[in-house]
């Protein structure tokens, strides 16, 4: 598949794993290799579950590269023994990284602590907790990519809900240990976020695309639109993140049970067609 210049269409596509969570984790394989698919993201629990270095050398046999691994982060606990278990698994998912051979790990912050209402405390522990973490991974040839998520998410998921919030841990570290991600189902709705991704030059070390559509589904975090069908101007994100000098991958990563419901071959090829329509 050749755009109009003759270039492949699909050269800075990447399918997040939970995008067609219905395939194992050899069947994606598979089915990215038949559709001309580059990169995959993965996720640690299927990993795990298939074993770190067999999974690693199933992909790399297979000639794809991995572009990120979700997901490090959940730092915000206060009492020391659950800080001291998160940041072991941390560093557990940055040697993961490592063996999967990609260089970003997503960071999910966490979100409020039991008991507390206090936001700004709670980013705080995030920053104490990277200045940890972020010389382990730079070591093992790892960085970190700070995700901010939706607003609604801030409660129970993720402290970290704006472009700007990321950039301020961020911005604490050197450029090429610690950045961020940016997810347009996590940051559309933000008006200075356009601002925010040109100030993130440099530290763009993701972009995910999802779209938004309405209305939510009950379970929220299920509610990823397919590429096309909701309100985001998916062109217009890629082109800031491209204006901003990002030369690298654009992973779809959709939570949608609809989808899962599908065969996950049609779905990653619909995916395809969607990137190609709506994004490339």
């Amino acid at each position: 598949m050749t755009g109009p210049s003759g270039e492949d269409a699909l050269t800075r596509f990447s399918v997040n794993q939970m995008t067609v969570k219905q395939l194992t984790l050899p069947e994606l394989t598979e089915a990215c290799v038949r559709l001309g698919v580059p990169a995959v993201g993965l996720w640690r629990e299927s990993v795990r579950a298939y074993g770190v270095e067999a999974a690693a050398r199933l992909v790399q046999d297979a000639g794809l590269t991995v572009t990120t691994l979700c997901r490090g982060g959940f730092l915000t606990a206060t009492e020391p023994a659950l800080r001291a278990q998160a940041l072991a698994d941390n560093r557990a998912a940055i040697d993961e990284a490592a063996t999967l051979r990609t260089d970003t790990l997503v960071m999910v912050s966490g979100g409020l602590p039991e008991d507390s209402r206090d936001l700004r405390a709670a980013r705080e522990r995030i920053a104490d907790a990277l200045a940890e973490l972020a010389p382990y991974a730079a070591e093992r040839g790892v960085r970190l990519a700070i995700e901010p998520l939706h607003p609604m998410f801030a409660a129970d998921r993720c402290v970290v809900s704006t472009l700007d919030q990321a950039l301020e841990l961020a911005e604490r570290f050197p450029a090429d240990q610690v950045g961020v991600v940016v997810d347009t189902y996590h940051v559309w709705w933000d008006d200075r976020a356009p601002a925010a991704v040109a100030r993130a030059a440099g530290r763009i070390f993701s972009f995910q695309l999802a779209d938004w559509t309405t209305p939510l589904p009950a379970g929220v975090l299920n509610g990823r639109g397919q590429l096309g069908d909701g309100a985001i101007d998916l062109r217009a994100w890629r082109e800031r993140a491209d204006a901003a000098g990002y030369t690298g991958p654009a992973e779809v990563e959709l939570f949608n049970d609809g989808l899962w419901a599908r065969d996950g071959v049609e779905v990653l090829a619909e995916v395809i067609d969607r990137y190609v329509r709506h994004v490339r």
